[in-house]
């Protein structure tokens, strides 16, 4: 366990945001877990379990304590012919279970390669492109609970997983903290063909292979997307927009070129990064902020911007598209202030 006082988040955000925390607590197993949750200064503080930070705006220094699991493992739990289902430590990088999946022809994750984060955050967010979503194969997901230090497993149906939500972002957030993942993977080859860039780019002749979409996935990535090691951002910022089939019908009159995704029969997801640059907002920089010059989604700090002034840009952004579209954008992204509300 690693215990470090008025420490630097810098390296604990992708967005490159110098702020401090009270204290840093690492820990590398659920037995320092617990024995964390049931110390009186976990019990007397705020507490902010962090992923890789992939995801968090921090607007100021953190006056609580943050923490962050190394628990790292890949381990078998059942196998037969047609699948495995695989338990995985939450601090596992995400993008090294999608290679190790892939190179031992395991089906259902390749889609998902070089997303950003660790694993039990992928599993809080449901992470997804290229027509997946990571709900899509999980099976289970191991937590403990805050308050009480008990172990808790969620079987996939109880996360209540929706586009970019769980349970853990809504009616159970701050209450649990997830310590491992098991996956469901096919043995047998089976692909997701639902997204129609990820499959052209593949472009060769007869059956793809597993490395081939994942290097397909990766080169898209790549081109579009910014290293958040070169350029500090945390992916897309905001969450594509689902609106009722009446108001669509209204905005695509107007904007034949819209492009939108069937979700039911009254409703129909837009293109936030569309919204976006038809506002006129691609490529822009107002200070140290900017929004990247080939995916409108992603905001970048420029080099030296506090939180609040992301969040700012943000807010303008966001005012832009309701003025012309009359939507209002939502951030995938977890703004945090001072502390949580968890005590």
């Amino acid at each position: 366990m690693k215990v470090e006082k008025n420490a630097s988040l810098l390296h604990h955000n992708t967005f490159g945001i110098e702020v401090v925390a009270e204290t840093l607590i690492e820990y590398d197993s659920e037995n320092e877990l617990e024995q964390l949750l049931a110390s009186d200064n976990c019990r007397s503080k705020s507490l902010l379990p962090v992923g890789a930070g992939s995801n968090l705006l921090f607007l100021s220094d953190f006056d609580g304590i943050v923490l962050h699991g190394t628990i790292r493992f890949i381990e078998t739990v059942t196998e037969n012919d047609d699948y495995l289902l695989l338990k995985v430590g939450a601090g596992t990088i995400w993008d090294d279970f999608v290679a190790f999946c892939v190179q031992n022809n395991y089906y259902g994750a390749e889609n998902l390669s070089h997303i950003p984060g660790e694993t039990g955050a992928a599993a809080v967010q449901n992470i997804g492109a290229y027509g997946a979503e990571v709900k899509d194969i999980i099976h289970e997901v191991h937590t403990i609970e805050i308050e009480t230090g008990k172990k808790q497993t969620f079987a996939q149906e109880a996360c209540r997983y929706a586009y970019r939500q769980s349970i853990f972002k809504r009616e159970l957030k701050g209450q649990y903290i997830v310590v491992a993942v098991t996956f469901r993977l096919e043995k047998k080859e089976k692909y997701n063909p639902n997204y129609r860039q990820s499959e052209t780019h593949v472009g060769q002749p007869g059956q793809p292979t597993l490395q081939a979409v994942r290097d397909a996935v990766i080169d898209i990535r790549r081109r579009k997307l910014p290293d958040p090691a070169v350029e500090k951002n945390a992916g897309s910022f905001f969450i594509n927009p689902v609106v009722l089939k009446k108001q669509f019908d209204q905005l695509v009159q107007h904007y034949p070129d819209m492009p939108h995704y069937h979700v039911s029969d009254n409703e129909e997801k837009l293109s936030a990064a569309w919204l976006i640059d038809r506002c006129g907002w691609k490529g822009k920089q107002l200070g140290k902020v900017a929004v990247h010059n080939k995916q409108p989604l992603v905001i970048v700090n420029k080099g030296g911007a506090s939180g609040v002034e992301i969040a700012a840009f943000a807010k303008q952004i966001q005012s832009s598209v309701e003025a012309k579209f009359g939507i209002l954008l939502q951030p995938e992204v977890d703004y945090i202030a001072g502390e949580s509300k968890q005590k």
